[in-house]
């Protein structure tokens, strides 16, 4: 049944505390019903999430109130041409009635207000009704990803070497980008440039790949699997509940496997407007 009296604001900082353990109950509620791991581990990790957020001013944001209370938020990362969907959480009470669909159709009519070429998101391949939302809205399915997590491999590729970022590396980095995807996420690589996560490969003297982080919210990109092998290898850890690989990149899921790390879910890369195949290999944040 749906509700009819759903009001949608734009989200302030006074609503981390309420949308955060929304965040974290939605998830933990569904990942519990079908065996999975919460992809939020508790609920100081999802207000810290969503107070990133609804505080960063590259993302837009709007919360979902029925009667006055807090029932679900959704967020738009816009820092770069394409722009990434989520976390879109609704409240467990109030699930399956309409909520979900009003925030999505919120930040989609806001990225078609900036002229964004295209949106992205990624959905647990086990939330069937998600993704039914997602291609109900018209959303197309891209890519399978693998979401792996294992110990830190820490050893060196052999003619890559892996370095931190500077700032001198960002049109290098951007350059790889557009080479794969056909945009670049500048505005997520100066932010990890800020954070000192940004790391850079290098092959004969020249960047081949970065990563913003080897982690479940950072993308890496490079020309090819061995760059992205040497940016893993090279990684402390894998942050959150893991790094994602494409299901169809054989080379680099058989390369990680076979390196200790395990697959914990499958996820669904879709996508609405601009999209370009990647030509060479990349790891997708959850945003996209």
């Amino acid at each position: 049944m749906a509700i009819v009296d759903l009001i949608l604001r734009p989200g302030t900082a006074d609503d981390a505390a309420e949308c955060g353990r929304i965040c974290y109950e939605a998830f933990a509620g569904i990942a519990e019903e079908h065996a999975f791991p919460p992809d939020i581990p508790n609920p100081d990790v999802g207000v810290a999430l969503i107070e990133g957020a609804l505080t960063h001013p590259g993302f837009y944001s709007v919360v979902a109130e029925i009667d006055g209370r807090i029932v679900g938020s959704n967020f738009l990362d816009e820092r770069s041409a394409v722009v990434g969907v989520g976390p879109v959480t609704v409240d467990p009470t109030v699930q399956n009635a309409g909520v979900g669909r009003g925030l999505m159709l919120d930040v989609m009519e806001r990225a078609d207000e900036r002229g964004a070429p295209g949106i992205r998101l990624l959905q647990s391949g086990y939330h069937n009704r998600s993704f039914s939302l997602y291609a109900s809205l018209g959303f197309a399915h891209r890519a399978t990803m693998a979401c792996m997590q294992g110990p830190p491999i820490l050893r060196a590729v052999p003619g890559y070497e892996v370095r931190e970022a500077t700032d001198a590396d960002l049109g290098a980095c951007n350059d790889v980008c557009r080479r794969v995807h056909g945009v670049d996420r500048g505005g997520e690589v100066a932010d990890a440039l800020k954070q000192g996560t940004a790391r850079v490969v290098e092959r004969a003297g020249r960047v081949t790949g970065y990563a913003t982080d080897l982690a479940f919210f950072a993308h890496a990109v490079g020309e090819s699997a061995p760059d992205l092998q040497a940016l893993i290898a090279a990684a402390p850890q894998f942050g959150g509940p893991g790094i994602l690989v494409p299901a169809s990149d054989s080379v680099l899921l058989k390369w990680c496997l076979s390196h200790g790390l395990k697959v914990v879910q499958l996820m669904s890369l879709m996508t609405i407007g601009l999209y370009h195949r990647p030509d060479g290999a990349y790891l997708p944040s959850i945003l996209y």
